[in-house]
């Protein structure tokens, strides 16, 4: 997990420098980041633990890994990865999963009380030729 984590670090670093464009056979990582409403972080990760990354294994995407950080600031956030085929997969994935009958009726009963979701983050990233992970 540390290795793991020390990877993805360098990846930012390296992303936030040289912008790199992902050919159409590149597979491309998501960096997801949710903020929850006050209370609500049970919520959002029994929703995903129960139905979401089931559902997005279903539509191509795959699940690299959840975290929670160590020190919670301003909300709390949940921080995720998801890898794709390419950046098109991606699209489609995210179009297939918004459309799921399934996913619809999972959120909106999980949102019965509320909604969970206060903001989301995303940003898509390809793995350096170094990189542990690809």
């Amino acid at each position: 997990m540390k290795q793991i984590i020390c990877a993805l670090i360098t990846l930012f670093s390296i992303v936030a420098i040289t912008p790199v464009l992902a050919a159409d056979d590149t597979p491309v990582f998501e960096l997801r980041v949710y903020t929850t409403h006050p209370g609500k972080m049970p919520d959002l990760l029994a929703r995903f633990k129960n139905h979401t990354t089931k559902l997005f294994e279903r539509h191509g995407m795959e699940n690299v890994g959840y975290w929670l950080p160590t020190e919670q600031k301003n909300g709390d956030k949940l921080h995720y990865i998801l890898k794709y085929k390419n950046r098109a997969a991606a699209d489609a994935a995210w179009k297939a999963f918004a459309a799921d009958p399934e996913w619809i009726k999972v959120r909106t009963e999980s949102e019965a009380n509320g909604p969970i979701v206060a903001g989301v983050e995303s940003t898509f990233l390809v793995a350096t030729d170094f990189s542990a992970i690809k």
